[in-house]
């Protein structure tokens, strides 16, 4: 009897260790989002062309924050921001049209601005056409493409609307990417796109069958840039999105005192030539925090989506805002909301 009692004691040890073991395993698991220790992996979308989070990442500036970062590549940032609603990344960065279009839909926060809007970030915004456009007025009738899920819409509206043309006078065409944009200007199946950045405007420029017309610049667009991710995420870590912020500025301080390393990793890791680092590098230096500009930026924006359909059911600014976070790392920066 005693041995049946002794057996049956060890068995439950054993069980109670096992069910104990396998508690520990789960908590510790690499599901996107977990805490892994004192860190937090999150996997961040990127595209191509961002040096900031590539040198954070390369240059352990993420692990020296307790953050854990996979970057997952896309096309567009609007791609990035859209794969929240399918959990494909916790944390994603974009222009005020995705980011809008987000918050509308989700329990999602903007929680910084990158401070990029500035005009020399716009000129980078070059307008290219087929070669017998010969000014704004001419677009009347043509075919003009639009990254979906992007401003370009709101961008076109502005910039036609200066000129005298208005956008029911023009047939917008969506399409997936730059490339896809590229392909068809060289065809003659799109007559107008705007392109962003050294390496697709030189490419575009090299079109013979296209020439650049303005740049964004020399309209009153301005590009706002902000961070977003689910409230759930950033209210259950909010410590370690005060790190990622803060790891995120150090980064950008770092890429543009070393343009050459920084070239090198684009380089190395995305292909991206060297030159063409060199050119966008300080035209768009990350300054996380959230001014007036960014606000007017997002309401103006958001104000222009919900007359035209874009948004369904309105909202309040400020209750899709959570800027404590960027506000406890960068106090100085960040403005109050009214």
């Amino acid at each position: 009897m005693n041995s049946s009692r002794h057996i049956w004691k060890r068995w439950c040890v054993l069980l109670l260790g096992t069910i104990l073991a396998t508690s520990v395993l789960g908590a510790c698991g690499n599901a996107s989002g977990d805490q892994q220790g004192s860190r937090l992996k999150l996997k961040i979308a990127d595209i191509s062309t961002n040096t900031v989070f590539r040198v954070a990442k390369n240059k352990g500036i993420f692990e020296k924050h307790g953050i854990d970062a996979e970057l997952v590549n896309f096309a567009t940032p609007a791609e990035g921001v859209n794969s929240l609603f399918i959990k494909q990344v916790d944390v994603a960065f974009g222009a005020d049209f995705p980011l809008l279009n987000a918050v509308s839909k989700g329990d999602y926060s903007i929680f910084a601005s990158s401070g990029t809007a500035t005009d020399l970030s716009a000129s980078e915004w070059k307008l290219f056409v087929r070669q017998e456009i010969g000014s704004a007025a001419d677009l009347k009738g043509k075919k003009l493409s639009f990254s979906r899920g992007t401003f370009v819409p709101y961008l076109w509206d502005v910039y036609l609307g200066e000129n005298g043309v208005a956008l029911s006078d023009v047939e917008l065409i969506g399409q997936g990417g730059f490339d896809e944009a590229y392909v068809a200007l060289k065809k003659g199946e799109i007559d107008a796109a705007w392109v962003y950045g050294a390496v697709l405007n030189e490419k575009f420029g090299a079109l013979a069958e296209a020439k650049e017309l303005s740049d964004m610049s020399k309209t009153p667009v301005r590009l706002g840039t902000g961070l977003i991710a689910l409230n759930e995420l950033l209210e259950g870590h909010r410590e370690v999105f005060v790190q990622f912020l803060k790891a995120l500025d150090e980064a950008s301080i770092y890429a543009q005192a070393h343009p050459e390393e920084t070239a090198d990793i684009m380089y190395e890791e995305v292909k991206q030539p060297r030159e063409a680092t060199f050119k966008d590098l300080p035209k768009n230096p990350w300054k996380l925090g959230f001014t007036d500009k960014a606000y007017a930026g997002l309401q103006g924006q958001k104000d222009y989506m919900v007359a035209n359909g874009m948004i369904e059911q309105d909202f309040e600014l400020n209750d899709k805002l959570n800027l404590d976070l960027v506000r406890e790392a960068f106090p100085e920066r960040v403005i109050d909301l009214k």
